[in-house]
């Protein structure tokens, strides 16, 4: 056993990958998690890596920028990216994952690892020695306190976050929908439900006077735009939701022809394609209500809910005033963070933080030179922002190409700039690779 030890508080996405690289690279790593003796409001599994949320870790294709950072991080050797690829979906063009299945591979991973020390139960003081904080958007209340007295000249950023409901896919009335991809790009994975006018401004206007259960604190103004409530988009206008999660664009109905007034699409959540969650109906509103106003879409009317959304809080941290590139406290280098509490927004972003976190960790303790992820890669760019001093009111931030240097040299059309983007990065990420 290594006599180099760090302890990484949360296994999910990034605690998870953080300890992974710092294992296999010869550190020994007690990875600390409080589920099951305690369970968050969103979490329903006592596996590690729990998707939340959403199965889908969104685009796959190199003209996205999320698709270029899971590629990336492919090449790195990545854990969390090969327990996804072993258990996706079909889901399109994006990288969908059955989530028992994508958990269990990642947990199996990680305790079957001989450099991983799994400790149970919850950790409420920041430990002494080489720490990474991976506690995540739902960190308790005492670790919460531990580390907001890590900075007492700054302070936690809040949001909320909420998760979309899950159905059934036998409940689904297929006679009021049909499977197709927007614009019939990749494979016929998603459940379409289209919306009649009427039946949508009947629907619209339920959903904006629907009841929303007790979230205290809960403003419209403090929702991250990234994960919004469908009802409190519902409030910004009669057409918010058809320009938004229910856009009709490309999805022509095979009954008709036509594109329809409105359509929901339901994305398939397992492998065996049982059940499926409501895109983009992320939502607070009381369970009773969500039944009610849900079933007004027709295809739905009869829906067998096998999980209702939810609200939750996030916590953040400032990062630019308190975070460097490789995620270290400023000031307290011993100290890591990693995940959504850095700031980063999505579970490729947050797999990629703790990718780098325990990679540049372990650069550090074995006396090797820092690897550094120039901002031209998205792995770089991520946490260049993340830890960038002139960044003002810092909101979370999705991986996207607009945080990356451009190119320099013109090309024609937005889809080869970002995939000649990619080429770019990936040719550095190649370079690097020897020095992981």
């Amino acid at each position: 056993m290594s006599e180099l030890n760090v302890t990484v508080i949360g296994a999910g996405l990034a605690g998870c990958e953080a300890a992974w690289q710092l294992a296999q690279r010869g550190i020994h790593v007690t990875l600390r998690e409080m589920k099951p003796h305690k369970m968050t409001p969103a979490h329903h599994s006592e596996g590690f890596a729990e998707l939340v949320c959403s199965n889908s870790l969104r685009s796959d294709q190199l003209e996205n920028a999320v698709g270029l950072l899971k590629e990336e991080l492919r090449r790195c050797g990545c854990l969390i990216l090969r327990c996804a690829d072993q258990t996706r979906v079909e889901a399109g063009g994006a990288l969908a994952v059955d989530r028992e299945g994508f958990s269990r591979a990642v947990t199996q991973a990680i305790q079957s690892h001989p450099n991983i020390t799994v400790v149970e139960g919850e950790v409420t003081q920041i430990p002494e020695g080489e720490v990474v904080v991976a506690s995540g958007p739902l960190t308790s209340d005492p670790l919460s306190q531990a580390i907001s007295q890590l900075f007492p000249d700054s302070r936690y950023l809040n949001f909320f976050d909420a998760a979309a409901p899950i159905v059934t896919f036998e409940s689904v009335d297929m006679d009021s929908a049909w499977f197709a991809s927007r614009y019939d790009r990749g494979t016929a994975d998603y459940i379409n439900c289209p919306m009649s006018q009427e039946e949508y401004l009947a629907f619209w206007r339920a959903l904006c006077s629907a009841e929303e259960a007790e979230v205290h604190g809960f403003e419209d103004a403090n929702v991250f735009e990234g994960c919004m409530p469908v009802e409190v988009m519902a409030r910004r206008g009669e057409q918010t939701l058809c320009f938004g999660p229910l856009k009709p664009r490309g999805l022509a109905d095979p009954r008709t022809g036509k594109e329809p007034y409105a359509v929901v699409q339901l994305r398939r959540d397992n492998a065996q394609g049982t059940l499926y969650n409501l895109v983009g109906f992320q939502t607070h509103l009381k369970w009773g209500e969500q039944k009610r106003v849900f079933s007004m879409i027709p295809a739905l009317r009869n829906a067998e809910y096998v999980r209702y959304g939810v609200m939750h809080r996030n916590t953040y941290l400032d990062s630019p005033r308190l975070l460097d590139r490789y995620y270290r406290v400023k000031g307290q280098e011993r100290i890591c963070f990693a995940g959504q509490i850095t700031g980063v927004e999505g579970y490729v972003e947050s797999t990629a933080s703790g990718f780098l976190a325990g990679v540049e960790l372990a650069h550090r303790l074995l006396g090797k030179e820092a690897v550094d992820f120039p901002r031209e890669t998205a792995i770089g760019a991520l946490a260049l922002y993340v830890s960038n001093e002139t960044v003002g009111d810092f909101q979370p931030m999705n991986v996207n190409f607009g945080i990356m240097p451009p190119l320099g040299y013109r090309v024609k059309g937005k889809r080869n700039k970002n995939a000649e983007l990619s080429r770019r990065s990936l040719e550095l990420v190649d370079a690097l690779r020897e020095t992981l």
